[in-house]
């Protein structure tokens, strides 16, 4: 029996692992962007780059292969629109691509086809680097 997994724990302990190794940094835009076009307004941890670097590092090991678009669907929100009905939007697309490109760069995910699937999966050592995150020893 696999033990249940604390999301948000493994997250911000991978999050604060990639700061402190500088597995990924954050470009010079990040400081102005909003994460999607539903958000009003742009992230209030400043620490924010290293946290969804964490949840796409997360995901990437869940779901498999997996690409930038998937990705978009998993981390984008509903917009309120005012009197209209709200509707869903994708995240956005170019924070996601560098994050994926640099944890690829740092060797935690690797390029791959599974069958007709492809995209981003993980490596061992990212398998490793999220192991020593969980304090049950599994992802």
């Amino acid at each position: 029996m696999i033990p249940q997994v604390n999301t948000q724990e493994l997250i911000t302990r991978a999050s604060g692992e990639l700061k402190k190794q500088k597995l990924v940094q954050p470009p010079e835009w990040a400081r102005f962007v909003k994460t999607g076009r539903e958000k009003s307004r742009m992230p209030d941890n400043p620490d924010w780059w290293y946290m969804r670097s964490a949840a796409v590092l997360r995901s990437v090991a869940k779901l498999g292969p997996v690409g930038t678009e998937k990705l978009r669907r998993k981390f984008g929100g509903r917009k309120d629109r005012g009197h209209q009905p709200d509707r869903f939007f994708k995240a956005g697309g170019s924070i996601i691509r560098e994050i994926l490109q640099q944890l690829e760069k740092s060797g935690l995910v690797a390029q791959a086809a599974k069958g007709v699937h492809k995209g981003r999966v993980l490596t061992p050592k990212g398998t490793s680097f999220l192991a020593k995150m969980n304090k049950h020893g599994t992802i």
